[in-house]
């Protein structure tokens, strides 16, 4: 069959032509001709000839443009260039041997067969034929084909070598199985299981890239339970393999929540493309193992889980190299904040409530609220119904509030420089005391939110903690 028809970003005709020029020959390889067979969409081109991949990199960006900027890595062997939208790769065909103890190859110079012997699964292992004797030839040793046709993953080589070589090959499997909905071969999948441990010379940040991208996945469950059964999860998120099972005592039990937590996960994931929102549904209950009670007279609590959870978070994040910055800090603030707001309409929604979610949120409201709704996972369809209808009174509540009072990201009219200077202070615990109690009487209601009503309240809490003032509100003020 003629692959040209497929063949539709301009660049191969370049690749073709220089090529043709210095002699070699020019192949398009891996995920691109993968997703071309699946009509799929893909901006990363990757160039394998037999010959020197820089020196056909710097002849097709010549014939394309003079001015065209051509990225050499000549440790690697290979160059690249952005044209018309796409990454294009270049790299000269090699084959690959490892030692047992890293991940980084001892390249040699090779054949295309060799390169495609070196990828990952059959169905990543193609080529096509840019020019020579059979151009625009798909060029399949392992029937990469025929496992697109069967929705499978697989090796074109022994797994257990695959997996040893590469151990983060195992990561990608998984997320190759949850982004193309296939399924893993069953002795490529148990020699993952074999191999599971291995992850352990791979890098966290490499992990994580892979693992975000099975969170990215419109479904991430599926995902997640491959790593579980595969053995994988557990070599860095033993966390959410706790969540795992139900405790029985005098017939009170509670819900399996891992099992709710893929359930919540899969909720956030077919709403938001934020990958950290789906973070925050992941690790949402995560503390719940270690805070679980029984009493007799009310069953199962997990009292505190929100705030001992926000805690955990933060382990988990610096121990996954996950970025520890605002990242972090949205994710704890959601999982410290996801039950609040049907706490709400418990407690007979207040102003004075509303007024404080609103502060703590921000303008992380509306995740908040998408994740609170993501939670509720009860088989009971009337109970669904009723939190669904709760959640709308809340939402239109805030809605109300915030139109009122405008408190996304709000400031108490005094800061901790005006605590200082109207009693003459330095830095102590005091001062946030003060302005706690400014903070709480706005959003209770109790003083309007004006400069000179947080000046007075300010004034009269310092006072009472045994303070003296030494200036009053400036009068320019």
């Amino acid at each position: 069959m003629d692959y040209r028809q497929y063949l539709t970003h301009p660049v191969y005709s370049y690749v073709q032509r220089a090529a043709d020029q210095l002699g070699y020959d020019a192949y398009v390889v891996g995920g691109v001709v993968r997703d071309i067979i699946m009509r799929r969409h893909n901006t990363d081109i990757d160039i394998v000839t037999v010959g020197s991949g820089i020196e056909l990199a710097k002849a097709t960006a010549a014939l394309i443009s003079p001015d065209l900027n051509v990225n050499v890595y000549r440790n690697f062997g290979t160059a690249q260039f952005h044209f018309e939208g796409s990454v294009i790769e270049f790299v000269g065909a090699r084959r690959e041997s490892y030692s047992h103890d890293s991940r980084k190859p001892i390249v040699e110079d090779g054949t295309l067969e060799d390169d495609q012997l070196r990828r990952d699964f059959t169905i990543n292992a193609m080529a096509i034929s840019l020019n020579g004797g059979h151009p625009y030839t798909l060029l399949d040793p392992f029937n990469g084909l025929q496992d697109i046709a069967d929705k499978i993953i697989r090796t074109p080589c022994d797994p257990d070598r695959t997996f040893s070589d590469d151990p983060l090959r195992m990561m990608r499997a998984v997320r190759f199985a949850s982004q193309l909905n296939f399924n893993i071969y069953p002795d490529t999948f148990e020699a993952i299981q074999r191999n599971a441990y291995r992850l352990e010379i791979i890098s966290q940040e490499r992990i994580m890239e892979e693992f975000n991208k099975v969170l990215h996945c419109i479904r991430p469950s599926r995902g997640i339970k491959l790593l579980d059964e595969s053995g994988l999860l557990a070599q860095f998120l033993p966390e959410v393999i706790a969540l795992k099972g139900v405790d029985n005592i005098n017939g009170k039990g509670h819900k399996d929540n891992y099992l709710h937590t893929l359930e919540v996960v899969d909720n956030v994931a077919m709403s938001s493309t934020n990958v950290w929102l789906v973070w925050a549904a992941l690790l949402h209950d995560i503390a719940k193992p270690v805070t679980k009670r029984f009493d007799p007279l009310h069953g199962w609590s997990f009292h505190g889980h929100e705030v001992v959870g926000a805690k955990m978070a933060s382990k988990i994040f610096h121990r996954l190299k996950l970025p520890v910055n605002e990242r972090l800090k949205y994710v704890q603030k959601l999982i410290s904040l996801h039950l609040r707001p049907i706490a709400l309409v418990e407690d007979n929604i207040t102003d004075s409530a509303v007024r404080r979610l609103l502060f703590e949120a921000g303008d992380d409201i509306d995740d908040l609220m998408m994740l609170c709704e993501a939670d509720i996972t009860s088989k009971n369809s009337d109970k669904i119904k009723r939190y669904h209808k709760n959640f709308e009174i809340v939402r239109e509540k805030l809605v109300e509030i915030e139109e009122k009072d405008r408190l996304r990201n709000w400031q108490p009219p005094i800061n901790g420089e005006d605590i200082m200077k109207a009693f003459d202070l330095r830095p102590c615990r005091a001062i946030g005391d003060i302005k706690d109690a400014v903070c709480n009487a706005i959003l209770d209601g109790d003083i309007e939110n004006t400069r000179e009503a947080a000046y007075q309240c300010m004034i009269e809490a310092g006072v009472g903690l045994g303070f003296t003032p030494v200036q009053n509100l400036p009068e320019n003020e």
